[in-house]
Formats: C-alpha cells, structure tokens, sequence
C-alpha cells in the first residue's frame, strides 16, 4: 500500500447549543475560552474523539481511553508490551507500532522507556534515565475556535441524596455546578503532510478514512455535558493538492474559509486547487 500522495487540508465546521464542549478541569470544569471570549476545544480533545471513532470502526487504535477500551491493557505499557513483545524499545519499535495501530501511524507518538538498571540509584549516578523514542505524525489537527464570543451559563445543582453520612442531612457533595455553551459556530482545521507519512507508513487509503469519519465526529459522544444533539458537524471542508509539497501554504488554504456566526460560510477559490464539501452526519 502506498503512503500519502498528495497533501490535504482540511476544515471542520460544528454547531454547539446548549453544551459543554470541553471543560477546563483547572476552572471548575467551565467551558475553555480564550481572554477575548472565543470559546475552544482544544486539539487534545477533538483527537480523543476522533480515535473513539476510528476505534469503533474497526480500527486498531494504541491511545483508548478508559471507558472505551476493548482490550484489557491497563496502561499503554502494558498494550505495548502485549503487541510488541521483545522489540519494544528496539530499532524496529516505531516500524512495528506504526504498522500495528492507526492513531500512531496518523498522529504520532512518544515511547518511553525506563532504565534497565536494577536501581533507581544506579541509574542515576550513571545519567541513565531510560530511552524515548518519538514518532512524527503526519496528520495535525489545530484546536478549534468559535467564530464570535460565546456566551456562558452557570447553574447550580442539588442531588437529592447525599453521597457521605447517615442520609439525615444534605452535606457539601449534594451541591454543584453545571456550565454550558449557550449557543456557538465552531471551526477546527488540520492537515495531512506526505512527507513525514512516508517516515510512518501513513496511505491513501489511512486519509480517507479519517476523510468519512470527520462528519461523524461528534456520534456517540454524549455525555451529562453534552446531551444528544446538542453538538453537531454541519461542513466538513477537503482540500486536496496535486503534489507533495502543496500548491498553497496550509495557512493561505485555511484562511480562504470564512465562516459565519449562523453556521454559513464563504469558500474563496485558490487556482488549480480541488475542495469537496461534505455534509455533517
């Protein structure tokens, strides 16, 4: 199978009403936004989502999450081990992991690995802290942005038991607070780069499938925070180059979408550069 051909750029319009799209965990879980007021999903995020879905399409994915795992490794080590074997931290580590599992092969990864020193002590007094290897991935994907300030509600809530104590009062567990996005646009880009998918093994055939599954992107990710249908892809924008190296700069391809605070955009057309637009799921 042959790796990336041609360079891609993509685009990814979503709509969020009502929901919390990505909490920030270090200011009581309200939704992120920027000092200006844009809110944000952060790259990290729309990853996690992206590999919940290549994993339930059937593909082999190294980073599962928790909840969604389908093996019964209780750590990447322990998955690593179990795929690899013996030539885990071997030279032939990021060959083996990029031809055994998607995500690596698509967006990268750092291996790393402690020192076989019998001791903590002995390793150190030797400078020996172990062996990383880093995987370049040839698909990037940018945290995305609203398109205007969002606005952002706070509720306070009650449960109607306590989680400690007899049960004869309330305590301070029985109240919190919810956060929500009242209603935003927002857009996230990324690229695919041919020259680092030959380093990684990453095809034609690899692109294509994170192409049909970007519209599907937010299925089967509801959530307290996120009910069902209050997060949505409306567009999914594919710009397709006739080269490796591109006719355009990313930056140039991603700045000729303008999109609109009611979900609508405008498309400027770069010369003998191809699109598709796709609709959401």
């Amino acid at each position: 199978m042959s790796t990336l051909q041609n360079k891609i750029d993509f685009a990814v319009v979503l709509r969020v009403t009502h929901a919390n799209p990505n909490g920030d965990p270090l200011n009581g879980n309200r939704p992120r936004a920027d000092y200006d007021g844009f809110g944000e999903i952060t790259d990290v995020c729309i990853k996690r989502k992206l590999r919940d879905r290549l994993l339930e399409s059937g593909q082999s994915i190294f980073v599962q999450s928790d909840d969604r795992k389908i093996d019964g490794a209780r750590s990447l080590k322990a998955r690593a081990d179990a795929a690899l074997g013996k030539k885990l931290g071997s030279s032939e580590t990021a060959k083996l992991a990029c031809e055994q599992w998607f995500d690596v092969r698509a967006f990268g990864q750092l291996f790393a690995f402690k020192s076989d020193k019998k001791s903590k002590r002995e390793a150190d007094s030797e400078g020996d802290t172990g062996v990383s290897i880093g995987i370049r991935g040839p698909v990037t994907v940018q945290s995305a942005f609203s398109v205007e300030p969002v606005d952002i509600s706070s509720t306070q809530i009650t449960k109607s038991v306590s989680g400690e104590g007899d049960g004869s009062k309330r305590g301070s567990d029985t109240m919190g607070m919810k956060h929500r996005v009242d209603k935003g646009i927002y857009v996230f880009y990324g690229s695919m780069n041919p020259q680092l998918a030959e380093r990684t093994g990453f095809s034609d055939a690899d692109a294509e499938t994170i192409k049909q599954l970007l519209p599907k992107l937010l299925e089967n990710d509801e959530s307290s925070a996120r009910p069902a249908g209050s997060m949505e892809v409306l567009k999914v924008i594919w710009w397709k180059h006739n080269c490796k190296s591109g006719q355009y700069s990313s930056a140039k391809v991603h700045r000729s979408l303008a999109v609109q605070p009611d979900g609508g955009m405008q498309l400027d057309t770069l010369d003998g550069l191809s699109h598709e637009i796709l609709g959401g799921f």
